[in-house]
């Protein structure tokens, strides 16, 4: 019995400020809601959060340019416009459990630094995760090619089955 109708199943949403995020929301919660209601978990909604990292910006003959340092913010050098974007991560969060709870469905809320492909495929790892679902961001196929998408790459190493939400047209 047990997983075949959903009970003790795990299901995590990958969600960010992007509109394929909320269109993969919602259509786990008007297609999947009260599986994930009657397995008796929350859903789980993760949010990847990029690594903070410094940027120097100073003139150059054609204008300006900039240099990205990959250093590693620790507590102390957190500067104002990554405070703001921890605030506009939680509110995005807020939102999206908000929508939820309109639909009747329990949430828990997951924010981790780090590489989004990576930190994505740990969590579910961690939280044994039985469905994974995400949106597509219809990346090129140059940009697919040369750094893949995150999407692809959960597809690929992800040790659950994964749902991408595609745009319909």
């Amino acid at each position: 019995m047990g997983e075949e109708n959903g009970m003790g199943m795990k299901v995590m949403l990958v969600i960010d400020e992007s509109e394929s995020s909320y269109r993969a929301l919602m259509w786990a919660l008007q297609n999947i809601g009260e599986t994930i209601n009657r397995a008796g978990n929350p859903l789980l909604i993760f949010m990847p959060l990029s690594s903070p990292t410094n940027t120097h910006v100073f003139p150059a003959s054609l204008g300006f340019t900039r240099i990205y340092c990959p250093v590693p913010a620790n507590p102390g050098n957190v500067n104002p416009a990554q405070e703001q974007n921890m605030v506009v991560y939680m509110g995005i969060l807020e939102k999206a459990k908000t929508i939820c709870s309109k639909h009747g469905i329990n949430t828990e809320t997951i924010a981790q630094i780090g590489d989004p492909k990576r930190a994505i495929c740990d969590a579910v790892q961690k939280h044994n995760i039985k469905l994974l679902i995400l949106g597509d961001h219809e990346i090129g196929k140059i940009q697919r090619a040369l750094g893949g998408s995150v999407s692809d790459y959960c597809v690929q190493n992800a040790r659950c089955p994964v749902l991408v939400v595609k745009k319909l047209e």
